[in-house]
């Protein structure tokens, strides 16, 4: 059976979930009734560096921010998916759309309803303070918490993998 370091060269797309792994699951309720969450900017620079280098990045979340949305659009993001009640049919539309392998899909996720969708993917991955029935499933718990650099990590270890992660402007 192959580990975790085996599987990682043959990803060529990232999914994520929002809340509690691009953000630390804190949302501040603000007098308009928007809600405020807080992103981690080392996980931006990773998420767009990805983009660029031709990985295919999709969002599926349960939130309905179009703040999120714009933020994530704006790092080169295109498939943002909100309000998704079933991830999973979300995810089978996804792929089928685009013809996708399972097995080169990487998907982060922290929470139960992220559960079918990381059952089916490659590489079920998942940030260090994420449910416990997560953990179970996962082949890759972060060391970093959701909102604290998580994502750079799964995406660094990948295309490093692949000899993809450059250091540029030094």
């Amino acid at each position: 059976m192959e580990n975790f370091k085996q599987k990682l060269p043959r990803i060529k797309t990232f999914l994520f979930d929002v809340d509690g792994v691009l953000t630390n699951g804190q949302v501040f309720l603000m007098e308009n009734g928007e809600f405020v969450r807080n992103m981690n900017s080392k996980d931006g620079y990773a998420l767009q560096l990805a983009v660029k280098k031709g990985y295919r990045i999709a969002i599926i979340t349960g939130g309905s921010s179009q703040i999120v949305k714009k933020a994530l659009n704006g790092l080169g993001i295109e498939d943002v998916f909100l309000k998704q009640s079933d991830k999973l049919q979300c995810y089978k539309d996804y792929i089928h759309e685009h013809g996708l392998n399972e097995e080169e899909i990487l998907y982060m996720g922290d929470d139960l309803p992220d559960y079918e969708v990381m059952k089916r993917v490659g590489v079920a991955t998942c940030p260090k303070n994420s449910a416990h029935e997560i953990k179970e499933i996962c082949i890759y718990i972060s060391g970093n918490n959701g909102g604290e650099g998580c994502v750079r990590d799964i995406i660094e270890q990948v295309m490093r993998s692949q000899d993809k992660w450059e250091i540029t402007g030094w």
